[in-house]
C-alpha cells in the first residue's frame, strides 16, 4: 500500500512527524498495526541497517530514524496492545560490571526494536546477578552482554558462566570493541555481534535456532 511505503520512507528520511502524522492516516484508512508495524516502521528500519552496516549512513542517521519509528510506535502503541501484534522475542541486554560505556549497546538496542524485539535495557556497570533477575522476570530467548574495556572482559566470562547455571537457558550474545569471535569462543557465548547491524542478523539465527 501507498501509505505504508511512505511511512517507511518517512522512517529512512529521518522524519518524525511525517512518520507519525502517516501512521495516523493509516489507521484511519484501515490498516492494521501489524501492517503499520512490518510493512512500514520496521520496513524502514531494515532500510537503514544494511545502509549503516556498508557505511552508507552513519550513527546520527541511525538515531534519527529510530526517533521517526518510536514517533510512530506511539501512533500505534494502544491498537498493538489490543491486538495479536507477535514479538519475534525477548532480548535482555545490558553492560557488564565494571564498565559504563552505553552507546554500541544503545544502538544495538535500536536496531533490536526497530527489528520487531522486545528489548529489555538493563543499563550500564551489572553484576552477573542483575543478568540473572532479569532473566528470571523476563524469561528471554536471548541475554546480550556488551564490554568496552579490556579490563571487564572477565566480568564477561563471569557472567556468562553464572547464566549457565540457571534452569532457563537463553543464548547469550556478546559484542563491543575488545571482544573477537575467538574471545566469544572461548567464553562460551553462543554468538559473537560484531556491530549493531550483525547484532539483528544474529538474533534472527538464534532465535531461528531454537
Amino acid at each position: 500500500m501507498e501509505i505504508l511505503d511512505g511511512i517507511r520512507d518517512a522512517v529512512v528520511a529521518g522524519d518524525a512527524l511525517e512518520t507519525k502524522e502517516l501512521c495516523q492516516r493509516a489507521i484511519e484508512e484501515g490498516c492494521s498495526a501489524s501492517q503499520i508495524l512490518e510493512e512500514g516502521l520496521i520496513a524502514g528500519m531494515n532500510v537503514i541497517g544494511p545502509r549503516f552496516k556498508n557505511n552508507e549512513v552513519f550513527v546520527p542517521e541511525v538515531l534519527i530514524a529510530a526517533r521517526a519509528m518510536h514517533s510512530g510506535m506511539d501512533v500505534i502503541k494502544t491498537l498493538i496492545v489490543s491486538s495479536d501484534v507477535k514479538e519475534k522475542g525477548t532480548i535482555v541486554i545490558g553492560t557488564v560490571k565494571g564498565d559504563l560505556h552505553d552507546i554500541g549497546k544503545n544502538l544495538v538496542v535500536i536496531m533490536l526494536e526497530g527489528s520487531g524485539y522486545k528489548v529489555i535495557d538493563l543499563g550500564v556497570d551489572l553484576a552477573a546477578e542483575k543478568f540473572v533477575e532479569a532473566v528470571e522476570q523476563y524469561q528471554p530467548q536471548i541475554v546480550g552482554l556488551s564490554a568496552l574495556l579490556t579490563t571487564t572482559m572477565g566480568q564477561m566470562k563471569n557472567t556468562v558462566d553464572t547464566l549457565r547455571t540457571l534452569k532457563l537457558k537463553p543464548k547469550i550474545m556478546v559484542g563491543g570493541a575488545p571482544v573477537s569471535q575467538e574471545f566469544c569462543d572461548q567464553i562460551g557465548a553462543d554468538a559473537y555481534a560484531a556491530d549493531a547491524a550483525s547484532a539483528v542478523e544474529i538474533a534472527n539465527a538464534l532465535i531461528a535456532s531454537d
